[in-house]
């Protein structure tokens, strides 16, 4: 029997990998956290599967998003960051990721830990919706609003109310799988 999934992710086996294992699913370590949020800030104004694409390139490229290391990061990792044909070489993105590595540290010492920080939004639970189609999956929403808004205040790039919910849908702090998918019960 054919499992239903939700629709965006029927183009490619790596999308269809990508939601059945780690999509929506509660992510609280904050190594995997802060990978999220990298990634959700180069995928800013382009598709997710580009990104996913090149996530192998990007973890090599940065570390392994060890955000202690790229919060050190000095101009000759920047330039050879922008030579790296594997990752999207966008100045913009690659300056975020090292000052956001920096806020992120900052989050840990005053939260304790970047999760606490993150999930407390959410009072420690993920909000399950009950969408029926894509169609009526939001972009942002009120909270996504607020958290973008504290991020920014924070020192936080790149972090826009449609990034901080595709990073609530993609670490599951909210599940938008469509209840007919076999993954809205299963997270």
């Amino acid at each position: 029997m054919k499992k239903i999934r939700c629709a965006w992710c029927e183009s490619s086996d790596l999308y269809k990998d990508y939601h059945d294992k780690e999509w929506g699913a509660p992510v609280y370590d904050d190594q995997k956290l802060f990978e999220f949020l990298i990634l959700e800030t180069f995928q800013a104004g382009l598709s997710w599967i580009t990104i996913l694409n090149k996530r192998e390139n990007f973890r090599e490229a940065f570390d392994k998003f060890d955000y202690k290391k790229i919060a050190n990061y000095q101009e000759d990792k920047f330039d050879e960051l922008i030579q790296n044909a594997g990752i999207i070489r966008n100045k913009l993105k690659i300056k975020a990721t090292i000052s956001n590595a920096n806020a992120f540290i900052e989050v840990q010492k005053e939260f304790g830990s970047f999760s606490k920080y993150i999930w407390d939004f959410v009072d420690g639970k993920p909000i399950t919706n009950t969408f029926k189609t894509l169609a009526e999956v939001p972009a942002t929403t009120p909270l996504s609003d607020q958290i973008s808004k504290d991020l920014k205040k924070r020192g936080f790039k790149f972090v826009g109310s449609t990034v901080i919910y595709a990073h609530m849908q993609a670490t599951g702090m909210v599940n938008d799988h469509i209840v007919s998918c076999f993954r809205h019960k299963e997270v």
